[in-house]
């Protein structure tokens, strides 16, 4: 199993930008993929980003595109999501997650280790 521990979460205003921190720690050698998810107040978790751990490919959803950016550190074994250009309905729990598997998955069923999540709150 991975150990996940997210990081840098925090308030901000509209326009504004955070980065948030991913520590893995365990058997990270399982982590092939590594994702950003994310959960509102009466929502479903949802995708957000991802980074195939061995060649560091990104993919993102849709209304993240342009605005964040994923990235991970091997000498660290860390993964980062620097967001820029905040909205109010990026307001959620943030999570770090990771799967054994080598693909683009945005599904959270196939994410087997997850971390306990940072709040990102941003006012209007």
């Amino acid at each position: 199993q991975v150990q996940l521990a997210e990081s840098g979460g925090g308030l901000v205003q509209a326009g504004g930008s955070l980065t948030l921190s991913c520590a893995t720690s365990g058997r990270t050698f399982s982590a092939n993929t590594l994702g950003w998810f994310r959960q509102a107040p009466g929502n479903e978790r949802e995708f957000v980003a991802g980074s195939l751990w061995s060649n560091g490919n990104t993919y993102y959803a849709d209304s993240v595109k342009d605005r964040f950016t994923i990235s991970r550190d091997k000498s660290k074994n860390s993964v980062y999501l620097q967001m820029n250009n905040l909205k109010p309905e990026d307001t959620a729990i943030y999570y770090c997650a990771a799967t054994p598997l080598r693909i683009s998955t945005t599904r959270v069923a196939h994410f087997s280790s997850w971390g306990q999540g940072t709040q990102v709150t941003v006012s209007s």
